[in-house]
């Protein structure tokens, strides 16, 4: 059974605030990617069955802008402290406990969790998520919690489109 995940990085946060990493908010380059990311991503993807998003500020704010293009209603999304994580560990954890019945995740989140996560479970040798960056994984297994290393179908990048 075909699954897939959609691990995007937070846009580009703004370090001009004198407040904790967690509060740290877009800046407006990271504004203007994650508007032009998500409406990208909304006229070529699938619309995600779930969405997991990390607590902090700029990962719930670039989330926003996806859940909006893909018109996804609150009840199929999750703020999980597990998802700011900077290792991975966490987020694998996070990944085996997905509930059965969704197809297709977009998990929003932070490197150096996520360059770890899709060189681990992905084909694709990828350097360096950029921010507001995009991997699309697609697996064949038939639970989350048997997950093992699947085919990377797709990156893009901010980049990609200036």
């Amino acid at each position: 059974m075909k699954r897939t995940i959609y691990f995007l990085r937070h846009a580009k946060s703004s370090w001009e605030t004198n407040v904790e990493d967690l509060q740290r908010p877009l800046n407006s380059r990271g504004k203007k990617d994650a508007l032009l990311m998500s409406n990208f991503a909304e006229k070529q993807l699938k619309r995600p069955d779930f969405v997991g998003v990390s607590t902090a500020m700029r990962t719930r704010q670039t989330a926003e802008y996806f859940l909006t293009a893909f018109n996804v209603q609150d009840a199929h999304v999750v703020h999980d402290p597990a998802l700011y994580d900077f290792s991975g560990e966490s987020v694998m954890q996070f990944i085996k406990s997905i509930d059965q019945s969704n197809k297709i995740v977009m998990l929003v989140g932070h490197n150096h969790a996520f360059t770890a996560l899709v060189n681990m479970l992905g084909s694709k040798s990828i350097d360096h998520v950029p921010t507001c960056g995009m991997t699309i994984i697609d697996f064949d297994c038939d639970s989350w919690q048997n997950i093992t290393r699947g085919l990377t179908r797709e990156t893009i990048f901010p980049r990609d489109f200036k």
